[in-house]
């Protein structure tokens, strides 16, 4: 790995399959359907792997649908929040599912779907926040667009759905999950009777190492046994948890106050999730601001004076060159990475089971050229 230029994302292969049989073992046990919710991860070129354990894809709109279509395969499910009028004959070429996010939606586009042969749903909102700290991911927060509240539900679209949709949670346990679907049952279990299935979103953080996987399969069994419904997740963290990491090196060491390290990746291109959350990505050999002799602030190349990933400290003093690892990068990076400033995108690199790396992806100046002309 020392010739490959940083900063570079890694996926590895083994940590992938101990999640994707974690995944499979629920699937097994309590016959629900596991998909991958692309939004947090869309590497398709790991998808021929993962298709073994998975039943299919999530998609929010046009270009995911279509990637995991053509991909992934298995089902497609599309949810979006409004869909395009001039996207959606193409959206049926590729989708299996749709779930709609209002009554209007369900009247404006549900009857083609039927006709085009598409199992479709609405999105409900249970209004039961669980969340803690993460308001910008949380559907059921005051004046939430996601999901139709009871009160706006009408009625006359129900002879059309063929299941029901709710997403909530965010890094969640399933205890979560069961305080979720007692809220759901109350307001909406009624409906749910004569339907085909139920979706219980993403968020679940299923392979993380205290998830309680047998009250899962407890809620799973419940749904199924009352209302005699498929039932789907469709986790995208989940999936790859820590099978992830960004590689990068220090490019230089200043000092105003504390000693800073300026890094050749970046908070705000390579990993936005730190600005946008906030969220402290895991350091490999680093501990808290403090809790090592040498404390540094670890900062990104742009001119974004914000581009600051966090403080970590360490055993030896950060010189020019030293590699950084940081870990459980695969989820929700590659897909928000961005070109601000010019920046270079991290080359793609897969670390396979037997321990070789192969570079699946590089990035270069026809990257950032392209998407502004």
């Amino acid at each position: 790995m020392e010739q490959l230029r940083t900063p570079y994302f890694l996926v590895d292969e083994q940590r992938l399959l101990h999640n994707l049989n974690i995944l499979k073992s629920v699937s097994d046990r309590t016959g629900c359907k596991i998909l991958l919710a692309q939004k947090a991860f869309s590497m398709f070129s790991c998808y021929p792997l993962m298709r073994s354990y998975l039943a299919g894809t999530t998609a929010s709109g046009l270009h995911e649908a279509r990637l995991g279509a053509e991909e992934f395969g298995g089902e497609t499910h599309v949810f979006s929040p409004a869909f395009r009028v001039d996207e959606f004959e193409e959206i049926l070429r590729y989708a299996d599912h749709i779930s709609f996010n209002s009554p209007a939606q369900v009247k404006k586009f549900g009857a083609r779907a039927k006709e085009c042969g598409k199992s479709i749903g609405l999105r409900v909102n249970p209004e039961c926040s669980t969340q803690e700290g993460h308001a910008i991911y949380d559907p059921c927060a005051p004046g939430s667009r996601l999901g139709t509240t009871l009160a706006q539900l009408d009625e006359s679209i129900l002879p059309m759905l063929d299941g029901l949709h709710f997403h909530t949670l965010c890094e969640q346990n399933s205890d979560d999950l069961e305080t979720t679907v007692q809220a759901f049952e109350r307001k909406f279990g009624r409906y749910l009777h004569g339907m085909k299935w139920l979706n219980l979103g993403g968020g679940h953080h299923i392979t993380r190492a205290d998830y309680d996987i047998p009250r899962l399969i407890r809620v799973i069994e419940h749904l199924k046994r009352t209302y005699d419904v498929e039932i789907y997740l469709e986790p995208g963290e989940a999936v790859v948890l820590n099978a992830g990491f960004l590689m990068t090196r220090v490019l230089e060491v200043v000092h105003n106050g504390m000693d800073i390290a300026i890094l050749d990746a970046s908070a705000a291109c390579h990993m936005p999730d730190v600005l946008e959350m906030p969220y402290r990505p895991p350091l490999r050999n680093a501990g808290e601001s403090g809790e090592k002799p040498y404390t540094f602030r670890l900062a990104g190349p742009t001119c974004l004076a914000g581009d600051v990933i966090g403080d970590y400290s360490f055993d030896q003093p950060l010189r020019e060159g030293d590699l950084l690892v940081f870990e459980d990068m695969a989820l929700y990076t590659m897909v928000k990475t961005n070109t601000f400033n010019g920046m270079k995108l991290p080359d793609i690199v897969y670390r396979a089971s037997d321990g070789g790396c192969t570079l699946v992806r590089s990035f270069g100046y026809e990257d950032f050229k392209t998407r502004l002309s």
